[in-house]
């Protein structure tokens, strides 16, 4: 009954371990999943024409809080000419943390 209930334990925690990793894991999203996110995320209200991002992640602090970012930037066409914007991007999840104009 003992080794039963053991192989049945270790099930559980196999299985439950195989279906939580994605969610455990700490992986950096790349440079380039990130700046595609960010660009979805802006372009509903921006008409982008060029982009770039730091391919080297930074840390910044935020409210005493350390978060690792890539930095990049957008460009955006208006009636009145090209709009530079710079940002910040979660290397975690590549959402989009701060967006202001360069």
């Amino acid at each position: 009954m003992s080794i039963r209930r053991f192989a049945l334990g270790i099930g559980i925690g196999v299985v439950a371990g195989y279906f939580l990793r994605p969610s455990l894991s700490t992986e950096k999203v790349s440079p380039e999943k990130a700046l595609k996110i960010v660009k979805k995320t802006v372009s509903g209200s921006h008409a982008i024409s060029g982009s770039w991002i730091h391919m080297i992640p930074e840390t910044v602090e935020r409210e005493n809080i350390r978060v690792e970012v890539y930095r990049g930037g957008i460009s955006t066409t208006t009636e009145t000419g090209t709009v530079q914007y710079e940002f910040l991007a979660d290397t975690k999840t590549g959402t989009l943390l701060e967006l202001k104009a360069a």
